[in-house]
């Protein structure tokens, strides 16, 4: 028989282990983490300027379009599998002691809509919705749809000042 020490001992471990696990899974809100993926900030202001045709290079055609006052707002839609989790807790019982055990499936999974206002043919505005978030930061998910046009806008800035030659 199992002395009731060891049977504490091995419920507290398996509690321990079980809660540590649960824990470690559980992504925190993020809607007010301050600091926003270092990309899709720069999208924000690089992109402001660049023409219809300049997207369409760097980003493609847009998903969704809407007609707004003075222009047209761009909808690059996009749904990110960020992979699936599934956490099993065996099922232990000692002696007495209950039967602890269960399962946690993590389905983290997320989108981002990117939305371009375009006012006279041009980029003026750039924003951001949807479950985008990462745990470090906010719409991180949505450098997929404007990574592409940060590095054509930073080319023609460079070609515009002289910076490269062509």
């Amino acid at each position: 028989m199992i002395s009731p020490r060891i049977r504490t001992l091995v419920f507290l471990l398996v509690l321990s282990v079980g809660s540590s696990i649960v824990s470690s899974c559980v992504a925190p809100d993020t809607s007010n983490l301050p600091k926003e993926d270092a990309t899709t900030a720069a999208a924000r202001k690089e992109m402001v300027g660049l023409s219809e045709a300049d997207v369409r290079m760097c980003a493609g055609f847009p998903t969704a379009t809407a007609d707004a006052e003075r222009g047209q707002i761009w909808t690059y839609q996009r749904a990110v599998q960020r992979g699936n989790l599934n956490v099993v807790i065996p099922t232990l019982a000692v002696g007495a002691i209950p039967t602890v055990g269960g399962s946690l499936n993590v389905d983290p999974g997320g989108y981002c809509n990117t939305q371009i206002r375009m006012v006279d043919g041009r980029v003026a505005e750039v924003a951001y919705a949807g479950d985008n978030n990462t745990p470090n930061n906010r719409d991180a998910l949505c450098v997929s749809t404007v990574d592409g046009c940060v590095a054509y806008a930073r080319q023609r800035h460079q070609v515009r000042t002289g910076a490269i030659s062509r």
